[in-house]
């Protein structure tokens, strides 16, 4: 039995399978889910990509359109976030793609607190390899681009905060 958000829109609890429709940056997509609705706004848990309006946002998002766009995607939802999109991991033929944007250098391991994040590891080998992001020393991670510049608009430009 699906348990559903939002009337037939989502699935709340448990896997589902849907075809990505539109990418926003790089760590939020819509999924049009496979048992029919409107795409859902997904947020990839265990990332922090940059910033649209930031240096490697637009990299970013690229590099996630042309791994998912138009695919099959698993998608295993864990909550929603505070924007009220849904937290979720996302895997293509079985493959974590939070974890593919941290190696290929197109996103940071999401911290909470002290904790690296899940992917601390690939983060390594990324910034070893100065890959994507990475090869720029001087990369601000988003949480600390927000912090100083606010978020983006949606014509990714800068929308300082109030």
């Amino acid at each position: 039995m699906l348990a559903l958000w939002g009337g037939a829109n989502a699935q709340a609890s448990g896997e589902w399978t849907g075809t990505a429709t539109r990418i926003a940056d790089g760590d939020t997509l819509w999924v049009r889910p496979a048992f029919g609705g409107r795409p859902v706004k997904i947020r990839v848990h265990g990332i922090d990509a940059p910033e649209i309006c930031q240096a490697g946002g637009q990299a970013s998002r690229l590099a996630l359109a042309q791994r998912v766009a138009g695919r099959r995607l698993e998608v295993s939802p864990h909550r929603k976030d505070d924007y009220g999109r849904t937290l979720a991991l996302i895997h293509l033929e079985g493959e974590d793609i939070a974890s593919w944007m941290v190696d290929q250098g197109h996103a940071w391991s999401y911290r909470f607190g002290r904790d690296g994040g899940p992917y601390t590891a690939q983060q390594a080998r990324a910034q070893a390899a100065a890959r994507g992001l990475f090869a720029d020393p001087l990369a601000v991670e988003p949480r600390l681009f927000r912090k100083r510049h606010g978020s983006c608009d949606p014509t990714g430009s800068w929308r300082p905060e109030k």
